[in-house]
């Protein structure tokens, strides 16, 4: 139900269909107070005045409340703001711009006034760090259901930017985004601005320009995005914009997004609005291209990512912080770990501790299946330990505070897949997408392979599923650029009778196929050696020499943070086998990343 006398319309108690009634906006100024100007979609609830032009929408109960929980979570984050935090203000009084940051946006960036009055954009002198002293500022003004949550200040005169101390990023614009179904996305408020120009309604610019973390649009996806059938992606051109393109339509799908190129000369819209006129840019827009067919490429499709290949080379792989790991191994996303060992080896926990690293040094949200870590709040225990340095009970060195903090770093950065009924392959990778989707995950673990529910196809065999499987999650590794992490189980290993020793495991004996080994881009064995007290970590297989060369590191396992601490061990016979592990430097600190004061 939608309640349409809050917004002072009469649908003259119709309850679904379309309904002529008078509007209430211009009825004042109207000679004939009876004339029913105001079209009303009862079922949709658009409204349309064609004499005034007013045009609404009214939400139902369900948008309603999320509106209220919106504004709800909106005043707890403000409340958790430090007291120093000063909140920015909106003041009304100061939209009249001086003369010469109008002239600025109206002359020199060809923003027409109507626009900079609809955006609500003001000036004000602000210190500016990047100077040292207090420049004259532009101030862009960001709102959420028409309050002010953040304001981006950028000086006319020498181009620097800082944001306010604490306040949450959002993207610029975002109102002009609900009821919508088509959305241009920016890289910078000029340039959001620009398209306003140019006579397009729903436009938004990302909070902090080119940066590929995007992890302000995960709580916008439901609400802003998910009903929209077109998204026009019209950031700038240059190796940056190119990357937070891919990272666009990444999240958003590429089969609703159109990708803006504005011609010889111009990098962004503001440029190309500045050069060819507000009808050219329109233009330039309306004619955004179809992002390139699944599966069929080019080298002209490939130019860009050709050149920066050719500019920059092959970089390394992202590292983990252990420093004799990453000499011997880096990750990409987009790539397929493959991790075994026998029973009982720690690779769990190793893996845990690998993909939290990558989390705090990266960014790379992390989404768990893992049904042997159940309850999921065991899991969560071991991951509190490791990001704390503490053991998970109280009055061992983990404040309330600090389990305050480490919950919410872990909701922000960890799920957990769990399902009801059968965990198929298909439904596993289907959950995993929604959240590529929704938060923005960029790493997926499947721990183990045996817990899935596999269902072979009659008359295939096992080397036969297991080929195609692999192909079904290599394949998701590459659309989704995720890393992808699947823990397999090996074969029984059997001890010889002649050395009474039992060989270690390698990829080519994780049960079921070859192709464990063969169509992994990483290979890692863990094993763990009780008597000596050491755990090795072989990396069997890095499949692009510039990601690694592959080789063996030694961990000391702490049992009381439950990390995993680079050692050196002895094989000199001669040592005792409980002095043959030494160099470890145990550490006890806290990993949680402190939150950012600035914003710039």
């Amino acid at each position: 139900m939608r309640n349409f006398a809050s917004y002072d319309v009469d649908v003259r108690r119709r309850t679904s269909g379309v309904v002529k009634t008078v509007c209430n906006k211009c009825q004042a100024t109207r000679h004939n107070k009876r004339d029913r100007s105001l079209r009303v979609n009862v079922d949709t609830g658009h409204c349309h005045c064609y004499h005034c032009g007013a045009d609404f929408y009214v939400p139902d109960e369900a948008e309603e409340r999320e509106k209220a929980e919106r504004r709800a979570a909106r005043q707890r984050r403000a409340a958790a703001v430090p007291r120093h935090f000063q909140r920015p203000v909106f003041d009304p009084a100061r939209t009249t711009l001086s003369e010469s940051v109008e002239r600025w946006l109206v002359e020199t960036r060809c923003i027409p006034q109507s626009v900079i009055a609809g955006l609500r954009i003001t000036e004000q002198e602000e210190f500016m760090s990047q100077s040292g002293q207090k420049e004259r500022c532009v101030c862009f003004n960001y709102f959420e259901d028409g309050q002010l949550v953040n304001t981006k200040f950028r000086s006319v005169d020498a181009k620097h930017f800082k944001m306010f101390q604490g306040a949450e990023l959002i993207p610029y614009n975002i109102d002009s985004v609900l009821g919508q179904t088509s959305c241009i996305i920016h890289e910078g408020e000029l340039d959001a601005a620009s398209s306003l120009a140019a006579g397009f309604k729903s436009v938004i610019s990302v909070p902090a320009g080119a940066n590929s973390n995007l992890s302000w649009l995960d709580r916008f996806m439901e609400t802003h995005f998910e009903d929209l059938t077109e998204v026009i992606i019209a950031v700038d051109t240059d190796s940056a914009g190119l990357q937070l393109r891919d990272e666009l339509i990444n999240r958003l799908g590429a089969e609703r997004c159109r990708v803006v190129t504005y011609g010889p000369g111009c990098k962004d819209a503001n440029e190309h609005l500045c050069k060819y006129g507000v009808a050219s840019l329109r233009v330039a827009i309306e004619q955004a291209a179809e992002v390139p067919l699944e599966g069929v490429f080019t080298a002209a499709d490939l130019h860009s990512d050709l050149l920066a290949l050719f500019e920059n080379g092959f970089g390394p792989g992202a590292e983990t912080g252990w420093e004799e790991m990453d000499k011997i191994c880096t990750y990409e996303r987009g790539r397929l770990v493959i991790l075994t060992g026998v029973p009982g080896a720690g690779k769990s926990e190793w893996l845990d501790e690998l993909v939290l690293r990558l989390c705090l040094r990266h960014q790379w949200k992390i989404a768990f299946f893992s049904p042997e870590n159940t309850p999921i709040v065991y899991h969560i225990r071991k991951l509190v330990e490791k990001l704390t340095g503490h053991r998970f009970q109280k009055g061992c060195g983990i404040s309330e505070g600090l389990l305050m903090r480490s919950e919410e770093f872990l909701t922000d950065n960890v799920s957990h897949i769990s399902l009801k009924g059968n965990a198929t392959p298909a439904r596993v990778l289907a959950k995993a997408h929604e959240l590529v989707v929704r938060r923005g995950c960029r790493i997926l673990v499947i721990d183990p392979l045996n817990r899935l529910d596999h269902t072979p196809q009659p008359g295939q065999t096992e080397t036969q599923y297991l080929s195609n499987f692999l192909n079904m999650i290599t394949e998701f590794a590459v659309q989704h650029n995720c890393l992808v992490v699947l823990v397999a189980h090996p074969r029984k290993m059997n001890r010889n009778p002649v050395t009474n020793t039992t060989p270690r495991v390698e990829m080519y004996d994780i049960n079921g196929s070859a192709d464990f080994f063969n169509k992994a881009d990483y290979g890692i064995v863990v094993e763990r050696d009780k008597e000596v007290g050491v755990t090795r970590v072989y990396v069997d297989k890095v499949k692009f020499k510039h990601l690694g060369m592959g080789g063996m590191v030694t961990f000391a396992y702490d049992p009381v943070s439950g990390r995993y601490l680079p050692c050196v061990e002895s094989h000199d016979p001669a040592v005792p086998v409980e002095q043959r592990v030494g160099g470890v430097t145990f550490d006890s600190s806290c990993w949680l990343p402190d939150k950012e004061l600035f914003e710039e």
